[in-house]
Formats: C-alpha cells, structure tokens, sequence
C-alpha cells in the first residue's frame, strides 16, 4: 500500500495552541499518535467555535467525521507548545474536508499533516443532509 502523503495548504484560515502534557508522551518518548489525533479534535471543535458555531449545533445539524488521514513528518517533544492550523477544503453539498497542519510552535518544524472528512447530520433523522447555507457560505469566506 503506497504511503499516505499531503502537502501543506497554502493558507490556514485558522490557528490554535496547545501544550504537550506529559501524559501524552509514549514509550518512545514522543508524543503518541492517539494523543495528536485527540489535540486535533479539540482543535476542529475550536475551528468550529472561531466560525461561531458548535460542532453539534449549525443551525440544527451536527458534524461527524467520516474519515481522517495523517501523515506524521515529525515527533512531537516532551513540553512543546504544538500550533495546529486549519482551513476547510473540498466543500461539497453534505460536507467538507478539514486539512490541517501540525507543527512546533517555536521552531516551526512540522510533526504532522492530515485531514478529517466532515459530513453534516441532520440531528433530528441523524442522516446526512446539505450544510445550511449561511455556514457553506462562512466556510468559503475564510
């Protein structure tokens, strides 16, 4: 199976901080793989909040994830400040991707890059169904 491989947005609409906390370090020292896919969660659900939304709340429809991809280049250190930085792509009727970009705040150097795939879920039926429209149109103004 060929190797997963992303190139990094030429722009990211959104950028967060997060520290590495030490139970988030593995047996190899670095930080755990399960680890940064929860770090950037959290961040989706900032992106979200900076769009002023709610990953569960967009006009009464929700956001799951259908899929996600990540492509480690780096470890993540013991008490580093990791930058996650996000921007919306591949809007289509029912969802979007969300491409990301991890990195060491300080010296920049990128740990990771990836991306989560969003559907929107009518909350009340929980099936997919079109995005409302004045988010698609905020998603497309960043």
């Amino acid at each position: 199976m060929p190797r997963l491989q992303f190139q990094p947005a030429a722009r990211y609409a959104f950028a967060t901080e997060m520290p590495i906390e030490p139970g988030q370090i593995n047996e190899g020292g670095h930080l755990d793989n399960v680890q940064l896919l929860a770090l950037v969660s959290v961040a989706r659900t900032r992106f979200f909040t900076w769009l002023g939304y709610s990953v569960l709340d967009v006009a009464g429809h929700a956001f799951f994830v259908a899929d996600q991809a990540v492509q480690y280049r780096s470890e993540g250190q013991p008490g580093e400040v990791l930058r996650i930085e996000m921007t919306p792509a591949d809007l289509n009727p029912k969802g979007f991707d969300l491409l990301f970009r991890v990195s060491a705040a300080q010296s920049r150097r990128e740990v990771a890059l990836g991306k989560i795939g969003l559907v929107c879920v009518d909350m009340v039926s929980r099936k997919p169904s079109p995005m409302p429209e004045a988010f698609s149109q905020r998603l497309c103004a960043d």
